[in-house]
């Protein structure tokens, strides 16, 4: 017998094969257990501690998975899942990672009987395909400027989360948002960027229907000088820099050698004109406001004061950016180039107010505003960060449906009429990929079932009565209302999904499912390679004796 040839080192684990195949299913599915109970308006909330002791609360798929540490390779990928569907499209993170789960539950039992991997991938592309296609086939568009068609659709997606019990409150915040910050690109396109320019700002207090969107900019700063400066102006020339108002100092240390006593009143004095100069320049034009990202000196303070203008100094860059955006103002970058064109006057007021024991500077009832402010208020810091995440996701659907106006009936709808259809197409698939495209066609009932499961109706009857209605592949509106769990016609109670939303989630769950499958070999225990003569053998310990311990250490002067 010949001797076993070692390939890898011993620390090193692998494991090969269908082991790791029905590993990996395991943990996606594991990863889908965790989630499943949160998809639908009858979901339940995860309460999730942190290392630092924080609570977080919440059914969003994706902030569930992302405070979860996991160990698992393919757990993590699924994790990774959700995000990128936040990322791109801000809802369906849920539903992704079930799919995912059920497509690779499924895919189990293939693997069981020796299939190949490839095969049960090729079968699944291609049901993704025309899943897509029926998809395209039942999808109807929407007019963007239809209200109420907009809010019925931003409604059903968030009547699945928390802030549903505030009715239209949540729905109307997201659509005004982005109707506002919408910018046409032409070609009947629309941007919308809600990172950029829709700030929301968590004041806890109040209740929660005195949350609303702003026609105009508010953030956390008061005027320089209380005391001397109007905190109430009405439609305000405003002016916004990114200069200091102050004298420039040097760079670093700067030595200056004064040969007569009066050169250093000299000296003042020509820093006191450069800053007299400085706000000359900026009273010329007359502003009500000036707003700066830097530094303002109290000399400058007294000179804007004494004209009557208000100034706020240190605003964050973003932040300045969103009061441009509102009012029409350039940023301008060195007070010598102000123009008549840069002074902002789009604003219809600004104001100072002391909400709970902090001041807010509001610039608000502008005319035509490109950047908003959501003002949330609520009871506790909990709730908010909820609703924040919740407001989110409706500004996702709410600018998914701006870009892409068209909808496919929710409540599992969609995917009842996906599968339906696929099991009709998969009598004519050819050859041993049948099997396993008969068994995606019926993956894609895990997201009605896990609806009604929710709701805590019959699945079993339920799901067949749905199955015999969608049986044909017509009337595709009929899913799960779920609230109630009764069989009703989507398009009745106005439960919608975006179009490109669904879309998103059948292809990432697919695609995800076809790589986990793939992987046969698993080697874990794979240590950094250290660069040569880095770390010399580490069974000795080097003592140092005191005299050279802190030789080298001592840093240059």
């Amino acid at each position: 017998m010949h001797a076993p040839v070692l390939v890898l080192k011993d620390s090193l684990k692998r494991e090969s094969g269908s082991k790791v195949q029905h590993a990996n299913i395991q943990a996606s599915k594991a990863v889908a257990d965790i989630i499943r109970t949160t998809l639908g308006p009858r979901s339940m909330l995860k309460m999730l501690l942190d290392a630092t002791g924080g609570i977080v609360v919440t059914n969003d798929g994706n902030s569930i998975l992302r405070e979860l540490d996991l160990a698992h390779p393919a757990a993590k990928s699924m994790i990774e899942l959700s995000r990128t569907q936040d990322e791109e499209v801000g809802d369906g993170t849920t539903s992704v990672i079930v799919l995912a789960g059920e497509m690779l539950h499924v895919a189990e039992a293939f693997i069981d009987k020796n299939y190949h991997p490839t095969v049960i991938c090729r079968a699944y592309n291609k049901a993704l395909e025309d899943a897509i296609a029926v998809l395209d086939k039942i999808a109807m568009p929407i007019d963007t400027k239809d209200r109420a068609a907009m809010l019925g659709l931003v409604k059903s997606c968030i009547g699945t989360k928390f802030t549903s019990q505030f009715g239209d409150l949540i729905a109307d915040l997201a659509i005004d948002a982005t109707t506002t910050v919408g910018v046409d690109l032409g070609q009947g396109l629309r941007e919308v960027d809600i990172k950029k320019y829709i700030k929301v700002e968590k004041v806890p207090g109040g209740q929660l229907e005195d949350s609303k969107v702003l026609k105009g900019v508010m953030f956390n700063k008061d005027v320089v000088s209380p005391g001397k400066m109007r905190r109430k102006i009405v439609n305000p020339r405003i002016i916004l820099l990114d200069s200091p108002l102050e004298y420039k100092k040097g760079e670093n240390q700067t030595n200056a050698e004064l040969v007569k006593e009066e050169d250093w009143a000299v000296l003042l004095k020509m820093e006191e004109e450069y800053i007299e100069n400085l706000c000359a320049q900026i009273i010329k034009f007359k502003p009500d406001l000036v707003i700066t990202e830097k530094g303002l000196s109290d000399l400058a303070c007294h000179y804007l004061s004494r004209a009557g203008i208000s100034a706020i100094r240190r605003l964050r860059k973003t932040d300045n950016n969103r009061i441009a955006k509102a009012c029409g103002a350039v940023i301008v970058n060195r007070v010598d180039e102000l123009q008549e064109s840069d002074v902002g006057t789009g604003a219809g007021l600004f104001e100072v107010k002391k909400i709970g024991d902090e001041y807010f500077t509001f610039i608000v009832d502008c005319k035509d505003p490109k950047a908003c402010t959501v003002l949330l208020r609520g009871a506790s810091k909990d709730l908010l960060n909820e609703v924040e995440r919740n407001l989110q996701d409706a500004m996702s659907v709410a600018r998914n449906i701006i870009k892409n106006p068209k909808l496919v009936p929710g409540g599992g709808a969609t995917e009842l009429t996906v599968s339906a259809t696929l099991k009709q197409k998969s009598s004519s698939v050819e050859g041993i990929e049948k099997w396993p495209y008969e068994a995606a066609a019926i993956a894609f009932e895990a997201i009605p079932r896990t609806l009604a499961q929710n709701c805590g109706v019959n699945v079993i009857r339920t799901m067949t009565a749905l199955q015999g209605k969608h049986a044909n592949g017509e009337n595709a509106w009929i899913g799960i209302d779920g609230n109630s769990g009764a069989i009703t016609d989507m398009k009745e109670k106005k439960i919608w999904d975006a179009y490109n939303v669904k879309a998103q989630t059948f292809k990432t769950a697919i695609e995800a499912a076809c790589m986990l499958l793939r992987i046969d070999d698993i080697v874990s225990g794979i240590k950094k390679k250290q660069a040569p003569g880095a770390g010399q053998s580490p069974s000795k310990p080097q003592i140092e004796t005191e005299a050279d311990a802190d030789g080298e250490q001592i840093l240059p002067d």
